[in-house]
């Protein structure tokens, strides 16, 4: 099978850069014709994977007909925000059987839709072949050949163990899931958590809070994701636990860099002009927020962090609020 990656940012390049290891022909397809040629000609993603090369064989386009054409596989690596924009002329183009997998870890957050449902509403096909990759796997680790696990979901089996022969190899490894919602809620809504996280870090809380924003984070996930249809265990793995300790915790994650920079002091406007890549927790929690009105979930953590993100409410008051919330018992849903 051919593949083609829709955005060069780190994470579509790095897959790019897997996948040839794997002995596929890929196109990498990027939306700025300018950053295209660049790509093109330097071979590496200075903006978002520097000093990783681009092997020769890749072929790099802003074409999209060229790219769609070309492939089986169609990855869909562009930040959630973007895709319907970027990516609409993809229905122009004959898609009937290819295989759609989403890489992206987003909600779009004027209609509230994961990544599969905005492909399946943006194509007008609800019976799109699709899967999602999610985990714990920063593209610099992977480009790396570091070892990572993550999890591929759809619910057609077949297509998630296809997209796990193609992508594992020694460094790569993918297990397959069947819960489509689940895998796609828990790699989001993580990264809300991992502001809070990074909210944590840049106000000097401390290990205590931290342990336990993830651990409560983790709690308010699994309650909205069981109310919106998911299988709790999903988010005992590595879509759900798995990247959420890696995303809270580490120096390369874009969210939790958010976060500690709101905690330092700045406003969300100055980090987000100052950052090339795009964090997608931003816009997640937007959702996040207005999907815990629509189903009437109590979700403190993401309510505060939107509170701080958007209202200018301190980390201070935050966690004041937080602590002294009324006493409840530890486990439910």
């Amino acid at each position: 099978m051919n593949l083609s990656v829709f955005g060069a940012g780190g994470w579509g390049t790095a897959l790019s850069i897997l996948l040839h290891h794997n002995k596929y022909k890929v196109v990498l397809w990027e939306y700025n014709p300018e950053y295209a040629n660049t790509l093109r000609e330097y071979r590496e993603n200075f903006y978002f994977l520097p000093n990783i090369k681009i092997p020769k064989q890749i072929k790099i386009t802003n074409n999209i007909e060229e790219a769609v054409s070309y492939s089986d596989i169609l990855v869909i690596a562009t930040p959630t925000q973007y895709i319907r924009k970027n990516l609409s002329d993809l229905r122009k183009f004959n898609i009937k059987g290819k295989i759609f997998l989403s890489v992206s870890k987003g909600i779009e957050d004027n209609t509230l839709f994961t990544v599969s449902e905005l492909l399946k509403d943006m194509l007008n096909d609800l019976k799109l072949k699709i899967a999602v990759l999610s985990g714990p796997s920063h593209a610099e680790e992977v480009s790396k050949g570091i070892p990572t696990s993550v999890v591929c979901a759809s619910e057609n089996l077949k297509i998630a163990k296809i997209i796990q022969k193609i992508f594992s190899n020694k460094y790569f490894r993918v297990y397959t899931s069947d819960d489509v919602r689940g895998t796609e809620l828990g790699g989001a809504l993580k990264n809300v958590i991992a502001i809070a996280s990074g909210i944590a870090d840049g106000a000097k809380f401390g290990d205590n809070t931290k342990a336990a924003i993830m651990t409560r984070g983790m709690n308010e996930i699994m309650r909205l994701g069981v109310k919106m249809g998911a299988k709790m265990e999903t988010f005992f793995g590595l879509s759900g636990i798995g990247d959420l300790i890696v995303t809270c915790s580490s120096k390369l994650s874009r969210n939790r860099f958010v976060g500690e920079q709101i905690g330092l002091g700045k406003n969300l406007k100055t980090v987000v002009k100052e950052m090339k890549m795009v964090a997608e927790g931003i816009n997640t929690t937007i959702a996040a927020y207005k999907l815990a009105k629509k189903f009437k979930i109590d979700l403190p953590i993401i309510n505060e962090v939107y509170q701080v993100l958007f209202n200018n409410k301190s980390p201070y008051e935050a966690a004041k609020v937080l602590m002294s919330r009324p006493l409840k018992k530890e486990h439910y849903i």
